[in-house]
């Protein structure tokens, strides 16, 4: 997020007067999409049920049954701010979803490892269909 802010303090210094306003422009919307992605997903929330997950964002719900599910997987990022974990299920067709509420900016969280252990015990119990 501060990179981006001081891309757009970069351009407001550099750009002539009426190209600075598309620059900080076009940073800040960026930016302003980036945060609320962010927040989504943060405050985001999963429900586990015998059927299958539902995925809660702040703009979405999205319920996934077990039978589509072919894995789940913890994906691990590493960029110059950090490392980040987050949990992605693997669907049988369609992109893979990232599990809303699931993720840590720590290494060896124990909460963080209770919550992939608790999705993985959920899809391998057997469903009372």
């Amino acid at each position: 997020m501060l990179t981006f802010a001081g891309m757009a303090v970069a351009a407001g210094l550099t750009e002539p007067a009426p190209e600075r306003w598309w620059w900080i422009g076009g940073v800040a919307v960026f930016d302003l999409l980036a945060l609320i992605s962010m927040v989504s997903q943060g405050t985001g929330a999963t429900l586990l049920t015998s059927q299958g997950m539902e995925l809660r964002t702040l703009f979405r719900h999205r319920s996934v049954p077990w039978s589509e599910v072919t894995g789940i997987e913890k994906r691990c990022r590493t960029r110059r701010s950090g490392t980040w974990s987050d949990v992605r299920i693997r669907r049988v067709q369609g992109r893979p979803l990232t599990v809303p509420g699931a993720f840590t900016a720590r290494w060896h969280d124990p909460k963080f490892e209770a919550k992939v252990a608790t999705i993985r015990q959920c899809r391998a119990r057997p469903t009372d269909t």
